[in-house]
């Protein structure tokens, strides 16, 4: 008994590498497999067979320039597209965007809505997020796999629910029950900035692999971290909170309530607060818009020095939370990430000078950063890659998703 035990779980591990393997790699071919998982070409020949008759991988043959070679051709192998489907949904300020995506990780539907996000009632909110769902899973050739929200604010470690957002009035919302309850699939509710750093080590792996930090630079400030390869989501919640950790206690009015956070002298509105002269005391309803603060930037560019002061003060808040993050982890690349990334030349010097000046500042000047100021498609990535990854890890349990198609 215990021997079958063993073979069994020798058995799921290895079906995980190969589909993780194909997952990562541009249609290898069972050679390829054998190298980059190390196992025998018998046991990668014996599992590709399993997958392919699963309808989970599909044959890839070469082009004729592949096949000219002397010997016998390399066929490839490759995810098939029609094996599973999962929808993701990104839930920001004033939007909400669900997409249908096949098993390869493309998008063949997608939907849009302006939603006022700070104004509708808890019912109201869900029923939006449950409708464009229904909408998703109708488009679909079958019922999905798996349900992917990921959300502006905190969300708990278990995935089931948002804890706390800037972007709606109501504090734990079980998004995962409600959806689970109504469609019947398996639903996970993640944190958007999480989602970022899991997109950008799955879009370039050699790159972004081990040990990064993204920050989000947008209406609020969030952080996303991976360490060693793993998202870090803390123990009770999606942790990462970087925008509120406490710049200058009993300081400027943060959307959070309380003062002195990072994201009320970062944040978009803060910024905008500063630029203004508007006592930080002031909260600033409104969603200032990307072109607001485009032309912002060019007016410190331009000399205005009320503009340009607003986003040194950013910068330099910043600066000091991470130079304490680094105090604490050591030094990270950095990818700044979002609208705000567009003023990053206002503001990279004041956050340099800022990590200097604190004990995790140890050259400075040789931290990488990244600048990406388009977030939409890096969640889209990460919430797809997080999903599709539970699917994988059904497979690999030897079970198949249902076929699409006959």
């Amino acid at each position: 008994m215990n021997v079958g035990i063993r073979h069994d779980d020798l058995r799921r591990r290895n079906r995980a590498m190969v589909v993780a393997a194909v997952r990562r790699a541009v249609h290898p071919s069972r050679t390829d497999l054998t190298t980059v998982t190390g196992l025998s070409h018998s046991t990668i020949s014996a599992i590709t067979a399993d997958l392919i008759a699963e309808g989970v991988l599909v044959e890839n043959r070469m082009p004729d320039a592949t096949a000219a070679k002397r010997g016998r051709p390399q066929i490839a192998v490759k995810l098939n597209p029609q094996a599973a489907t999962i929808v993701a949904v990104v839930l920001s300020m004033n939007s909400l965007t669900a997409n249908l995506i096949d098993y390869s990780g493309t998008s063949i539907a997608q939907e849009q809505r302006h939603i006022p996000t700070l104004e509708l009632g808890r019912d109201q909110l869900v029923s939006e997020v449950t409708r464009i769902v229904g909408r998703s899973i109708e488009a679909a050739p079958a019922s999905p796999q798996r349900i992917i929200v990921a959300i502006q604010g905190v969300t708990d470690a278990a995935e089931r629910k948002l804890l706390w957002s800037p972007i709606v009035q109501h504090l734990d919302v079980e998004f995962s029950d409600l959806l689970e309850r109504q469609f019947g699939i398996d639903v996970a509710i993640e944190n958007d900035c999480n989602m970022i750093a899991e997109g950008l080590r799955w879009h370039d792996p050699q790159h972004y692999g081990r040990d990064f930090i993204a920050v989000l630079l947008s209406h609020g400030i969030g952080m996303g971290m991976m360490f060693r390869g793993h998202l870090f989501s803390g123990t009770r919640s999606s942790a990462g909170e970087f925008g509120h950790m406490v710049h200058r206690p009993n300081g400027a009015l943060c959307r959070c309530g309380r003062h002195g956070c990072i994201e009320a002298y970062a944040g978009n509105y803060a910024i905008w607060r500063n630029a203004h002269a508007i006592p930080d005391s002031t909260m600033i309803d409104t969603d200032i818009s990307e072109s607001d603060m485009r032309q912002l930037a060019e007016k410190a560019r331009a000399g205005d020095m009320q503009a340009r002061d607003a986003f040194r003060i950013a910068g330099e808040a910043i600066g000091f939370g991470l130079g304490s993050l680094f105090a604490l982890i050591d030094p990270a690349p950095v990818a700044f990430v979002g609208q705000g990334a567009h003023a990053f030349d206002l503001m990279e010097r004041p956050i340099r000078d800022a990590v200097a000046a604190t004990a995790g500042g140890r050259l400075v000047d040789s931290i990488v950063f990244d600048i990406l100021p388009d977030e939409a498609p890096i969640i889209l990535e990460g919430c797809a890659m997080r999903a599709l990854a539970a699917v994988d890890r059904q497979i690999s349990a030897g079970s198949a998703p249902e076929r699409l198609f006959a």
